[in-house]
């Protein structure tokens, strides 16, 4: 469904000036930006996907992943086609990707708001997850979503790439309650050459979310001869640690895929190494995704080394309460969601 967007302005000439994501396009007449998906007509900049799901699924909120909002609970998950990022190792690149220059593309299937808040609570899901792709390219339709969601008692939760505007954050944080946050490297390199962005947007989101009081989380895919130096996973958990020592960090094991396909999956190795320079860094909780069996997504107790909730794949049990510890310790963990009225 097309509708008129968001967050832009027109310039002179017919030119359209597009503050939603840090790319900031300015889109010619007939032509869409960045992320295929918001279109210049005449002087006005629209939406494309509005309402249109390429992908809805009841996922469990470990997936996302999110250790530490809600554990154990289900999120209903949707996503539009569409990404402002063209990331070599994109894991979804048959909806992320498959609209760039393409207008006429068949977007999906129609899915009014209030109808997704309706599947949420059908399904007994705790929340509503705009994942998949990128959901900053399809704020219009995660807000018509968001306010509703809230009033029927769900949370909302952003899987994103960060790489957003201040404006765009402003839209989205009166109704957001957790967010995993893809941190892909520390320099500008690692994102012009692999992802098309650049890299401080996307620590000002990380930076601004946690302070606003979003459950933030974040992912790093370590990459093979990418991003897998000690030096740059030092710049990345030392930059977290400056947010929060108690901000959840993610390692995901890279796999060949996409426009990626010349270098090995990651060595296990590698990521517990990556772990090691987190915690030495001061991060709290260190994760690591894709490598199942390693006991390496459990939470535990900083204070007494105690597992507070074990999880084996996406079946989890919790020792007692997941927020406190029985030594007496809080942890950084949302057990329970209270929307505000």
């Amino acid at each position: 469904m097309e509708r008129e967007a968001i967050l832009w302005e027109k310039l002179d000439e017919g030119l359209v000036h597009c503050f939603l994501c840090a790319q900031e396009c300015r889109i010619r007449p007939g032509r869409t930006g960045v992320c295929g998906v918001r279109e210049n007509r005449e002087g006005t900049l629209y939406t494309l996907v509005f309402g249109e799901v390429v992908a809805l699924n009841v996922d469990p909120i470990e997936k996302k992943p999110l250790f530490h909002f809600l554990p154990g609970t289900q999120a209903l998950s949707l996503a539009t086609v569409g990404c402002n990022l063209r990331c070599k190792f994109c894991q979804n690149a048959d909806i992320s990707q498959v609209s760039k220059g393409k207008t006429e593309t068949v977007h999906g299937e129609p899915l009014p708001p209030e109808r997704a808040v309706e599947l949420a609570l059908d399904y007994g899901c705790a929340s509503i997850a705009y994942t998949y792709t990128e959901p900053t390219i399809f704020m219009e339709y995660a807000l018509a979503i968001a306010a509703p969601a809230i009033e029927a008692g769900l949370a909302n939760i952003f899987v994103t790439n960060g790489f957003m505007t201040p404006q765009a954050r402003q839209a989205i944080l009166p109704y957001l309650h957790a967010a995993n946050v893809d941190l892909k490297g520390f320099d500008d390199r690692y994102y012009r050459q692999l992802c098309g962005a650049r890299l401080q947007p996307v620590l000002d989101t990380i930076r601004e979310f946690h302070e606003r009081g979003v459950s933030t989380e974040v992912t790093t895919l370590v990459v093979p001869g990418e991003n897998d130096s000690d030096e740059a996973l030092r710049a990345v958990a030392g930059f977290l640690a400056s947010v929060s020592p108690d901000l959840p960090w993610h390692l995901s094991r890279f796999y060949p895929t996409f426009e990626l396909t010349d270098r090995p999956a990651t060595p296990v190795e590698t990521l517990r190494r990556a772990a090691d320079i987190g915690r030495e860094a001061g991060l709290r909780y260190v994760y690591l995704g894709n490598v199942p069996g390693l006991g390496a997504e459990d939470t535990v107790c900083p204070q007494c080394g105690g597992t507070i909730i074990r999880r084996n794949v996406y079946d989890i049990s919790v020792s007692g309460r997941a927020d406190r510890c029985i030594c007496g310790a809080e942890l950084p963990v949302v057990a329970e969601f209270r929307p505000q009225t």
